[in-house]
């Protein structure tokens, strides 16, 4: 099977090329060789690799400042994507996209089903949300939309690894601890997508680790981790704060737990905890 890869320096477009399965011929382009938002050069892509599907891991993901550039955060998420799905159209091939749990404003109270309306409080979450959209016109029968959530990797830079370099920095570092979600090891998304190929899975899904934390929770549970692991040579002290006292640019969702059984219905596997592949993902970077 030939796949087209977009995004390849991201942290998980590099998970998804260490876990490439046996029989997938994968061709990779960086966004400096390949620019979603150019359809020419998209179908110019397509047309060489002709793949049977295209993943979409091209993303612009600067929260904040997609606040001030709400024109570049469209130009990526929902004319590049829209770009990627009319080229899988055209060449008859499947076209899995990644999208973000911020197409939800956050504010109801339970797990986020995949049929729940969108609701984004962002233009960040906007243009995911409108990415979506485009690809529900363009190509539905042969799409797969997962949504997923608080990503981290031992690739790129993420929430873990900054808690480990303040770690080093700091004495004492303050993290949020009114924002819930579930945080999520690329590793896994990166296999179970590759999965989700092989099964031929289409429509739209969420997939996240089990468990459920604060962003407190998980900065706790990385240095308690990687003091044990050795990455750290100090327990340093980590204080809960409110969103009001760490204002941003973008509201995040204060509650963004997504529902993703079906999805592991599906794949026929069971989630891992969120603190068991933290802990595998401390491994990785400690060697």
């Amino acid at each position: 099977m030939r796949v087209m890869l977009a995004g390849k320096h991201g942290q998980l477009a590099s998970e998804l090329q260490r876990y490439v399965p046996a029989g997938i011929d994968i061709t990779a382009f960086p966004s400096s060789e390949l620019d979603i938002t150019d359809s020419r050069a998209v179908d110019s892509a397509v047309s060489t690799v002709l793949p049977q599907v295209i993943i979409n891991a091209a993303a612009y993901t600067a929260v904040d400042r997609a606040e001030s550039e709400p024109d570049a955060a469209m130009a990526v998420n929902r004319d590049g994507a829209a770009n990627l799905a009319r080229a899988a159209s055209a060449c008859g091939a499947g076209f899995v996209h990644v999208s973000t749990d911020f197409v939800f404003a956050g504010d109801t109270p339970r797990p986020l089903r995949p049929d729940d309306p969108v609701s984004p409080a962002g233009a960040y979450g906007m243009s995911k949300a409108a990415g979506e959209e485009e690809i529900s016109i363009i190509i539905p029968g042969r799409s797969l939309v997962v949504r997923t959530s608080w990503l981290y990797s031992s690739f790129g830079a993420n929430f873990v690894k900054t808690m480990l370099r303040l770690a080093d920095e700091r004495d004492l570092i303050t993290v949020v601890a009114d924002q819930v979600g579930s945080p999520t090891w690329a590793a896994g998304l990166a296999r179970s997508l590759w999965l989700a190929v092989e099964k031929g899975i289409n429509g739209v899904h969420h997939y996240a680790d089990a468990g459920v934390a604060s962003w407190y929770d998980l900065a706790c549970a990385v240095i308690e981790e990687a003091f044990r692991l050795g990455i750290i040579n100090k327990k340093v002290k980590v204080a809960p704060i409110s969103t009001k006292e760490y204002p941003t640019p973008a509201r995040r969702p204060a509650y963004s737990v997504l529902d993703s059984s079906e999805f592991y219905r599906k794949l026929g596997t069971q989630p891992a905890h969120w603190r068991d592949n933290l802990k595998r993902c401390l491994k990785e970077l400690n060697g």
